[in-house]
């Protein structure tokens, strides 16, 4: 399985991760179904929602298999 980087789109995370919905809701990004999940990468929504990148990474990679 491929691992979560800042280049994954939000719509790729959800599938990777299942966990990640819950992961990006708790921190604020709350726009999972909106039309920018399916093009907006880990770091463009970071960007906008000033989160911490690599805390967050690490966060839906938590249980991801390489």
């Amino acid at each position: 399985m491929a691992k979560i980087t800042k280049d994954t789109l939000i719509a790729d995370c959800l599938k990777i991760n299942p966990n990640s919905a819950a992961i990006l809701q708790a921190v604020g990004m709350h726009c999972l179904g909106c039309a920018m999940a399916h093009g907006e990468t880990i770091e463009e929504a970071v960007f906008v929602h000033g989160n911490d990148l690599d805390a967050l990474l690490a966060k839906l990679n938590e249980g991801v298999e390489d």
